[in-house]
């Protein structure tokens, strides 16, 4: 994807927040849907701006939605209904940096439990953890941006599935990886940049 457009999807997600504020649906041009009608999984994650706490991160993992209104709808998601934060408020709205990851259709990996960590590349990989209704996911910058190796990765994914940390070398879960592109807001409304994992 170029820097330009996802530079255009950010402000379709920030404008789809504003709209919320302001208690309107936010119209999306015709030329818009069709540019951005590919069917792609997105996350937006909002973080506070210069510190960069995370604020809120909702996504779509499938790809079920058209890419236009995955953006919307993950926007509006990681805004208001993150349960580990209060809903986004006006007056922080101009402190606030956008980013978007792109997700590829993940695929299970399909190997024996023990080769699982060393089927999974730092820098390139997502993952999903999944066992009965218990569904946990990690983005790829997750583990670069705290340093983990691949089997810490997977212990913190199956955490976040609310499984117990080695739920992985279990027959009955089902690991995923998925690949994808992040794009940020360098400062609030400013340029948005491709983000190198590695």
């Amino acid at each position: 994807m170029l820097v330009r457009d996802a530079k255009e999807l950010v402000n379709i997600g920030r404008n789809a927040v504003w709209g919320t504020f302001q208690g309107r649906d936010f119209k999306i041009p015709e030329a818009i849907k069709e540019k951005y009608s590919e069917h792609m999984g997105v996350f937006t994650t909002i973080k506070t701006f210069p510190n960069k706490k995370l604020r809120g991160c909702i996504g779509v993992p499938l790809p079920i939605y058209p890419l236009w209104y995955s953006v919307i709808y993950s926007s509006i998601q990681a805004a208001f209904k993150d349960p580990r934060f209060k809903p986004l408020l006006p007056e922080e709205f101009g402190n606030i940096v956008w980013e978007l990851t792109i997700l590829n259709p993940p695929e299970e990996i399909k190997a024996p439990k023990e080769e699982l960590p060393s089927l999974i590349e730092i820098g390139k990989h997502g993952l999903i953890v999944e066992r009965g209704n218990n569904t946990g996911l990690l983005l790829p910058q997750v583990p670069v941006e705290h340093g983990l190796s691949p089997l810490e990765f997977l212990e913190y994914t199956c955490l976040k599935a609310g499984l117990p940390k080695n739920c992985w070398k279990d027959k009955s879960t089902k690991i995923y990886r998925f690949t994808g592109e992040v794009y940020k807001e360098v400062e609030p409304f400013g340029n948005v940049e491709k983000v190198k994992l590695k």
